[in-house]
């Protein structure tokens, strides 16, 4: 069986898939960033077909499953939270677009937002990253950056009266 070197697993292996997003966190350079853009088309689909109740569901099983892939990939791959771990950015986004219309530019605004929380770490999320270890920790830092995203957006909509 071969193994990816970076991964300690084979890219097929199903953790490893979970993990990387089906192979985004793979792409050279960027893959939370690489990975949040896809996880927007994703989402549109999830939603349209299912509104707003599915992109729950779906981010919640992103959560899920991400953690124990997130877990399995850190630990075979010997390293606290590697890049190409990108399932925490996927459920992280699909929670932030809860809050987002079928729209262009709030889909926009949403992931500008979570890209910025989620890159500059502010408290808690650093400390949770710091301190939560394995696979919870690698998915929950995302997480706490999503909801400061997520706020943003609903008093961004407030303000513009937009309805979600």
């Amino acid at each position: 069986m071969m193994r990816s070197p970076a991964l300690g697993l084979p890219w097929w292996d199903p953790a490893a898939l979970v993990a990387t997003g089906c192979g985004v966190g793979l792409l050279p350079m960027m893959p939370g960033t690489w990975a949040s853009l896809a996880a927007l088309p994703c989402a549109w689909v999830i939603r349209g077909l299912g509104g707003t109740a599915a992109l729950a569901v779906a981010a919640g099983i992103a959560f899920a499953f991400g953690w124990w892939a997130a877990a399995r990939v850190a630990r075979s791959s010997g390293r606290h939270d590697p890049g190409f771990i990108v399932i925490d950015e996927i459920a992280a986004q699909w929670l932030v677009l809860l809050a987002a219309p079928l729209d262009w530019r709030l889909y926009t605004a949403a992931f500008l937002l979570f890209r910025l929380f989620d890159i500059t770490k502010p408290w808690p999320a650093r400390l949770v990253e710091r301190r939560v270890a394995g696979g919870l920790g690698i998915m929950l830092d995302d997480v706490v950056a999503a909801l400061y995203a997520l706020l943003l957006l609903v008093i961004g909509e407030g303000v513009f009266g937009v309805r979600p």
